[in-house]
């Protein structure tokens, strides 16, 4: 049997005001598998995701990457484990006044040392890379533009090849078409979906929207008020369980 390259193990969050965001959470994930979390408002998928790569801290549990325990990462280790775990996030977090490829080479800035990365020293071979990664989710023609230039969903694939730049084993997505029309949501995914499975990217996707979650998932994980209460093939997601989900 495969080794998961994930592995979470009785993961528990709860905050200073003590609300329990996640309880005992057990979850492993396969190199490759697409999975989208959904859940209401206030269920957990963030906070999860946000554990994952310590922009939260876990109360309790471990977060097995490639042998190393996340939660007990620090410093270096810790540096170099995020190196690893590509982010995109809901509000895009671009440098909206550069270029759209400048900012596609931030994903560079942990292999780089901090003098050439603050002065933004890229090399020819960085620039020719993020070119190709801008060509793979279809804004090869915008690379010289700013990025406060480009449409929301355009604005969302730059941070797909940002992520992509960091040449990641994991992709991590938090609710990254919330803001966006079906047509841009449906562009995102499919982009999103195509560069992981070319390049064998576990991709954890934070999910609203139930049916961009059945269409382009291999797996879908459910969570409620903490807990994990489904875990399937996007056919197995029936209507009363969804209202489970939800409800």
């Amino acid at each position: 049997m495969t080794q998961p390259i994930l592995q979470i193990t009785e993961l528990s969050k709860v905050y200073p005001d003590g609300t329990v965001a996640l309880n005992n959470v057990e979850l492993d994930f396969k190199k490759g598998e697409f999975v989208s979390i959904i859940g209401p408002s206030g269920a957990g998928k963030s906070t999860l995701i946000r554990c994952i790569n310590r922009l939260v801290e876990p109360s309790g549990g471990k977060i097995i990457f490639k042998e190393k325990d996340i939660v007990k990462a620090r410093g270096k280790e810790l540096r170099m484990i995020r190196r690893q775990i590509g982010m995109i996030f809901q509000g895009h977090n671009l440098v909206k006044r550069s270029e759209t490829i400048r900012n596609v080479l931030h994903g560079n800035l942990g292999y780089m040392n901090s003098i050439k990365g603050g002065l933004g020293l890229f090399t020819k071979e960085s620039i020719e890379d993020a070119i190709g990664i801008l060509e793979r989710v279809g804004l090869r023609d915008q690379a010289f533009k700013r990025a406060d230039e480009l449409s929301g969903g355009q604005q969302q694939r730059v941070g797909i090849a940002r992520a992509m730049a960091q040449n990641p084993s994991i992709i991590m997505a938090d609710e990254p078409i919330a803001s966006l029309d079906p047509k841009s949501s449906e562009d995102v995914m499919r982009y999103l979906k195509k560069v992981c499975n070319e390049d064998g990217i576990t991709a954890l996707v934070n999910l609203h929207q139930v049916d961009f979650a059945k269409e382009f998932s291999d797996r879908i994980i459910g969570v409620r008020k903490g807990h994990i209460v489904f875990d399937g093939k996007p056919s197995d997601l029936n209507d009363r369980m969804a209202h489970h989900i939800y409800n």
